[in-house]
């Protein structure tokens, strides 16, 4: 990825894009105040240079799948490889080697536990050559983050923002039943949550009118959302944790809630497992992650025990790899295929 510094227009540009990931330029633009084709001069030069990216993504609690946190521990020379084969699966997000060399973190989206006639994702990947441990925790409820990471959405006042983003109505009780042109239309957006109309229609072989209005009707539901992937290094927070946290069930709400106010959390979840909340922070520099724990983490009451971990690098983040990232990491050193 080319060399990128965000300015100020940059980053009301991402802040408006994770507002809506399909809003208008023109939009945009008057809503900061500059010229349309400036705003969109200054997306695609982000974009061309891989350093931002809008995708669809799909609320699996609406749809009846699982997200999983994944920790696998496995030996030094099978992490790189295992990341790649990985990150090539369609269901995987945020994977992350882990400091030190021995241990990856990943989602993992899965449909509920049954007989399907197939071998089980986790059997599958404890079974992956160098691959020593695999420990799942099913997300019970995200509770910060959903919307987008706070450490990003700074950048426009409020005037601003509402003049941006219309009200939305809740999302509905009744899911829709996703057609195959859906699960077609849901993919394309995964891998350009701003691709035109015209795009969209031919990947699903429904008219524009179709997919500008299935759109809306996934949106409401609650389905559809659009994320702004950027690295959070980009803004001045090089330093990514990911946090275990032991909870008694009496605390729980409390916690939840603290961690929803807190400019570091980039997402936090409740989980089964043995520790109650996972949490994935963003922080300036390694004494500011300290004083996170010390400070912040350390006035709330509930929190028996902390694991935490410093990530080492992205190999995916929430959406599909853009392809010059696939096509280099095709490249990787290869191995035995995991749960595929």
């Amino acid at each position: 990825m080319e060399s990128v510094t965000l300015d100020g227009l940059d980053r009301r540009l991402i802040h408006a894009l994770q507002l809506d990931g399909r809003l208008p330029f023109s939009r945009i633009a008057a809503a900061v105040g500059v010229p349309e084709r400036t705003v969109a001069r200054r997306y695609h030069r982000l974009r061309s240079r891989l350093a931002l990216r809008v995708v669809g993504l799909v609320d699996g609690r609406r749809t009846g799948m699982l997200d999983w946190v994944v920790r696998v521990r496995c030996a030094p020379e099978a992490v790189e490889t295992l990341a790649v084969l990985l990150a090539r699966r369609e269901d995987t997000s945020w994977i992350a080697p882990l400091v030190g060399g021995t241990e990856l973190t990943c989602m993992i989206r899965t449909p509920p536990p049954g007989d399907d006639g197939r071998r089980p994702f986790f059997e599958q990947l404890a079974r992956t050559a160098g691959v020593r441990e695999v420990g799942a925790a099913c997300v019970l409820r995200p509770v910060a983050g959903v919307g987008g990471w706070a450490g990003r959405m700074d950048a426009l006042g409020e005037a601003e923002q509402r003049l941006l983003l219309p009200p939305r109505p809740a999302p509905a009780e009744a899911v829709p039943v996703l057609s195959p042109a859906d699960s077609a239309l849901l993919r394309a957006l995964s891998q350009d949550g701003r691709a035109d109309l015209g795009r969209l229609a031919s990947a699903t072989g429904c008219s524009e009118s179709t997919v500008r209005r299935r759109i809306g009707q996934l949106r409401d539901s609650g389905v559809l959302a659009f994320e702004v992937e950027i690295d959070p290094a980009l803004f001045g927070y090089p330093i990514e944790a990911l946090l275990w946290l032991d909870v008694p069930p009496a605390g729980l709400g409390a916690v939840a809630e603290a961690l929803a106010g807190h400019q570091q959390v980039a997402f936090a979840a409740l989980t089964t497992g043995p520790s109650s909340v996972f949490v994935m922070v963003e922080c300036r520099s390694v004494s500011g992650l300290h004083a996170y724990v010390t400070d912040e983490l350390a006035a709330l009451h509930g929190i028996t025990r902390i694991e935490s971990a410093v990530t080492q690098r992205r190999t995916k983040r929430a959406g599909p790899l853009p392809a010059p990232l696939a096509e280099k990491r095709a490249g990787a050193p290869s191995g035995r295929a995991a749960a595929q």
